[in-house]
């Protein structure tokens, strides 16, 4: 399996992988569809958000979305937005691919750690990212409107 990187020097509507990349995101994503995703894509890719991507047999298999960042508790390290594999591809080495991948770069990049949050409810993601040697160091917590709280 090959690994491309979504490159910001070519408009995302005219990369020609992107509505591959995109019907893949949208497996996680639902709550877009492929025009919010692109817009909001192309919006991170501005703060420094960067994807990558698995082909095989010229279709998007795997999706992975992340940022490197610094900070405080983890020093320099990598952090996963989005990570997902298509669902008729699922236990083929896709993700494995990925994270792989994701490892190698943030060694190269001189990050210390690689973090990401998944839902509570996605236990086949939770025994995949335990067997990859993941750990499960903190509950995250959140406030999803803060626009209506007070």
């Amino acid at each position: 399996m090959e690994i491309s990187i979504l490159e910001k020097t070519m408009p995302l509507e005219t990369h020609p992988d992107i509505q591959g990349v995109l019907n893949v995101l949208l497996q996680l994503r639902p709550q877009y569809d492929s025009a919010s995703l692109l817009a909001t894509i192309t919006q991170q890719m501005a703060q420094g958000y960067q994807v990558i991507y698995v082909k095989s047999a010229e279709q998007v298999v795997g999706v992975a979305g992340f940022v490197v960042t610094e900070k405080l508790a983890w020093g320099k390290a990598i952090y996963v937005d989005d990570l997902v594999t298509d669902q008729q591809h699922r236990s083929k080495g896709v993700g494995e691919c990925l994270l792989q991948w994701l490892k190698d770069y943030g060694r190269a990049q001189g990050c210390q750690q690689l973090h990401l949050d998944s839902g509570v409810q996605r236990f086949p993601a939770h025994r995949f990212y335990l067997r990859e040697g993941f750990h499960i160091a903190s509950h995250h917590f959140s406030i999803t409107d803060l626009q209506g709280k007070a």
